[in-house]
């Protein structure tokens, strides 16, 4: 398994550095509002490098921090009325509800900022204690760049013109603005007058910034160095250089040998932004009717380090794109006569190798989902053909499962998990139109569905034409598409 190294600019092996386990670190949620799905395009990238890793047998541990105190939470938190702590829960709690509807598996380690406030300020202390952090007029404390000759490394922005004592406390800043940065903010009053949630510390009264939470909690649960440290393209600078330069300057040891960053995407051509009406949550599209696995496998399909164009008709290619991967998968497991297809058999093994070759070269996935795609028409072609024998099948069925295990979109858990986003447009005042009609369709279960369609099957046995074409229609007006074949009726949600 190779991957791209953006510290070192080249790919490069990775193996765990300790010979057993291999410790990565991923940037986590901000909890100040729902997830949008330029963070999911993260999430889900750095999902399949853990699977993957997992898969070709190396054990993995993987650490992805939840940020709940920070500038954003507390502003919108004061502007809400509701403590920081009620807050962040609030929307901690829908992003793991998206994570697991987009098929995300849980890291091994989820720790929160505030649990770790004494780890952080134990690292400042540190700093202190080198003169690489100083106390502001304040009683902020700063992180004093200059001491730290390698700063830019990661981004490879020059900052040679670094100005000594030019501070920066917000957390998110200018790019190219390199200046010292803010480790602990001294407490105040917020905007309404009302002191801001603060912890007593050795430091002084006060809150750490956003960057060295990270660095503190990776440190914690994974060493002073560790393996891969991964994140979206636009946290590169100020934040993971920030981690870097404070965590190297403590530790005096490297922080972490490989780094990992996945670009942004556009929607529809343009960058997304409220303001351009093209800003989407995952909740957003599931109250539109788009599937769930078609979101995930739409922003895995192109290969972390290229941009993603995510567009409505490439959604609708992505849907259709998974119905043909679960018809083909059904249609596998049907009975087939004993022995095998030498010709199938050899594009099977080819499918698998390329399926490999991919993933390991750089997690490629869109030429993973090819070699699958090129097995999906070879047997289907042998399958037409009556050519396709009982071990063909079993063999494409292991490879099917192998691709599954990484892209997880075989299973269909589509209805489910738009009830459950319905149930909260109900809960929260955000149905409108579209989703009461959805609402309406999806109330439609799946057991009604199964009793209808053998209703029907006999209705055809016992030639009652009129009942069956009435059932068929019944069902296309609920939404509900049926597909006869020679291995039964299939049927699927529009």
């Amino acid at each position: 398994m190779e991957l791209f190294n953006t510290l070192t600019g080249r790919v490069e092996p990775l193996t765990p550095s300790d010979g057993a386990t291999f410790r990565m670190y991923a940037c986590g949620p901000t909890v100040y509002d729902y997830g949008h799905i330029g963070n999911f395009r993260t999430f889900i990238h750095v999902d399949t490098l853990r699977r993957y890793l997992k898969q070709i047998g190396m054990p993995v541990r993987h650490v992805m921090n939840v940020t709940d105190v920070d500038d954003k939470i507390i502003r919108n938190a004061s502007a809400a009325g509701m403590d920081i702590a009620a807050y962040s829960k609030r929307f901690e709690g829908a992003f793991f509800e998206d994570m697991e509807s987009l098929g995300l598996e849980r890291p091994e380690v989820v720790p929160h900022a505030t649990d770790n406030i004494p780890e952080m300020v134990s690292l400042i202390e540190r700093l202190r204690d080198q003169d690489i952090a100083y106390q502001a007029e304040d009683g902020s404390w700063y992180f004093r760049i200059a001491k730290f000759p390698d700063y830019g490394k990661l981004s490879k922005k020059d900052f040679d013109g670094i100005e000594d004592g030019a501070r920066v406390d917000v957390d998110e800043y200018e790019k190219d603005a390199a200046r010292d940065f803010a480790l602990w903010k001294a407490v105040k009053n917020d905007s309404n007058g009302v002191r801001e949630h603060s912890w007593e510390t050795s430091l002084g009264a006060g809150r750490p910034g956003w960057h060295i939470e990270c660095s503190a909690m990776a440190s914690k649960y994974l060493g002073d160095t560790f393996d891969l440290h991964a994140g979206g393209e636009d946290l590169m600078f100020p934040h993971h250089e920030n981690e870097i330069a404070q965590s190297e300057s403590a530790t005096h040891k490297q922080f972490a040998l490989h780094w990992m960053h996945v670009r942004f995407l556009l929607v529809e051509g343009r960058k997304m932004s409220k303001s351009e009406g093209n800003f989407y949550t995952l909740r957003d599209l599931l109250l539109k009717g788009h599937r769930a696995s078609a979101i995930r496998f739409l922003l895995m399909s192109v290969p972390y380090r290229h941009q993603l164009n995510f567009t409505f008709d490439g959604l609708a290619e992505s849907t259709s794109a998974v119905e043909r991967l679960r018809t083909f998968a059904a249609r596998m497991k049907g009975t087939f006569p004993a022995g095998i297809n030498e010709e199938l058999a050899a594009a099977t093994a080819k499918a698998l190798a390329g399926y490999d070759a991919a993933l390991s070269n750089d997690l490629n996935t869109a030429e993973a989902r090819a070699a699958i795609f090129d097995l999906v028409r070879a047997g289907n072609v042998a399958a037409d053909a009556g050519a396709l024998r009982a071990e063909n099948a079993t063999e494409i069925l292991a490879v099917l499962q192998r691709f599954d295990g990484v892209f997880a979109v075989l299973q269909d858990r589509d209805a489910e998990i738009t009830r459950s986003a319905l149930d909260w447009a109900e809960q929260s005042g955000r149905i409108n139109e579209a989703s009461a009609e959805l609402l309406a369709t999806l109330s439609f279960t799946d057991a009604d569905i199964d009793a209808l369609v053998t209703e029907r099957t006999h209705a055809k046995k016992s030639r009652n034409f009129a009942r069956a074409d009435a059932i068929r229609k019944e069902l296309l007006e609920k939404g509900i598409l049926l597909e006869d074949s020679k291995d039964g009726v299939r049927w699927k949600r529009k």
